[in-house]
């Protein structure tokens, strides 16, 4: 049987054609260094000190099926935090336990996608460059993709007020994430209120992932749901964010979806049928993590010894931006992929090149000139690996 052309047609995954890309390469490395894996943004600052002991006490739910749309102490205390973090109450109707928000950036498409719009192909909007689900999930719909620069010249965000009223008319989803990956960029209110209003000129959703949104720089990012809620159009927001980047527990796949009513009714639909809930322990969990500031606080004081660290190291190369939130630096480079090798082999650094989270549209990769590097290592890892970076690729340029 064929393989569907809207699949065999994605590229592959970003961390296969790395592994290619650097197939027979013998890493440099200095009598004593060991490799500095830079690619995934998988957190490695300590976990909260309870989890063991959580999990402990609420063993006997692995001999029970879980509950799908969250038991009602974990959407307790999703909304508690949405309401401490965000000062709008959402109430358990309108919010639901994911399994990683991968989970819920892929189904809530399925969900909540028309199968026409405005008498035509439905269109959804994603920034480019990207996590790369966003585009699956448009391929799973049989929608077109619209791939959105969100390069320096915009802000590092996709200036979706510019595309043309009659593709407008067509849009039934955009994604935005902010903090970006692979940027650091964040949305302003203005930029949200933006989206919001063109939400609503032109009738389409905005999913907003915000998973990298308790890491940050300075004043914390503002939030889509708590913006659409101020204007009065909560129903157009369906906001993802999860315990995986904000509390270091990415194998716990833990996250959440919250929007409207009616909204979340349509991914519960889809859930009971297709989805995976989180293990009843793996919901206690959940609920005392979200419950919990202090370890949030604790790790995001080491990102910000790390932003200081890559300001310190790399501030004057040229292009380079500071960090405003997420743990990603995108690095400028003349080729993404001959940094990547050249890393590799000069000084045992991995990273990815950032045209492996773009497409290509019209010719153009936004992605082929940068790097994306992750501040996932310790303060003191972090700065001896910045610095080899700079040596090998910046010093003497």
């Amino acid at each position: 049987m064929a393989i569907p052309e809207r699949f065999s047609n994605l590229p592959d995954y970003a961390f296969p054609r790395l592994r290619a890309l650097l197939s027979g390469i013998a890493p440099g490395l200095r009598p004593g260094e060991a490799p500095m894996v830079l690619t995934i943004g998988e957190p490695r600052h300590a976990m909260p000190d309870f989890v063991a002991e959580v999990i402990a006490r609420h063993m006997d739910g692995f001999a029970r099926y879980p509950s799908n749309d969250g038991i009602p102490d974990l959407l307790d205390a999703i909304g508690g935090w949405i309401r401490r973090r965000h000062g709008i109450e959402v109430g358990a109707d309108r919010i639901m336990a994911l399994n990683g928000t991968r989970e819920g950036l892929f189904n809530a498409a399925l969900a909540l996608c028309p199968e026409t719009k405005a008498g035509a192909r439905p269109v959804v909007l994603v920034p480019n460059p990207f996590y790369q689900v966003y585009a699956v999930a448009a391929a799973a719909v049989g929608a077109e993709p619209v791939f959105v620069p969100a390069t320096p010249e915009t802000g590092n965000l996709p200036d979706y007020a510019a595309l043309p009223p009659a593709l407008l008319d067509r849009v039934a989803i955009a994604y935005l994430c902010s903090p970006a990956n692979p940027q650091g960029a964040i949305a302003r209110r203005a930029d949200l209120e933006r989206l919001l209003a063109l939400a609503e000129r032109h009738d389409f959703l905005v999913f907003a992932d915000e998973c990298y949104s308790e890491i940050y720089r300075d004043d914390p990012p503002e939030g889509a749901l708590a913006v659409a809620t101020a204007m009065g159009l909560a129903d157009r927001v369906v906001m993802f964010n999860s315990l995986s980047k904000r509390s270091n527990l990415p194998g716990l796949r833990s996250g959440f979806a919250a929007g409207s009513a009616a909204n979340i009714a349509q991914l519960r639909r889809l859930r009971s049928y297709a989805g995976a809930p989180l293990s009843p322990p793996a919901q206690h969990l959940s609920a005392a993590v979200w419950r919990d500031e202090a370890h949030v606080e604790a790790s995001r004081a080491l990102y910000r010894q790390k932003y200081r660290i890559a300001d310190s190291v790399l501030g004057e190369v040229p292009g380079y931006h500071p960090v405003e939130g997420g743990f990603f630096l995108w690095l400028p480079v003349a080729d993404g992929e001959a940094a990547a090798r050249r890393l590799w082999a000069e000084a045992g650094i991995q990273v990815l090149p950032g045209a492996y989270l773009s497409r290509e549209v019209e010719g153009h990769n936004p992605g082929r000139g940068f790097i994306r590097v992750a501040l996932v290592a310790t303060p003191e890892e972090t700065g001896s690996a910045l610095t080899r970076l700079r040596e090998v690729l910046y010093d003497g340029a």
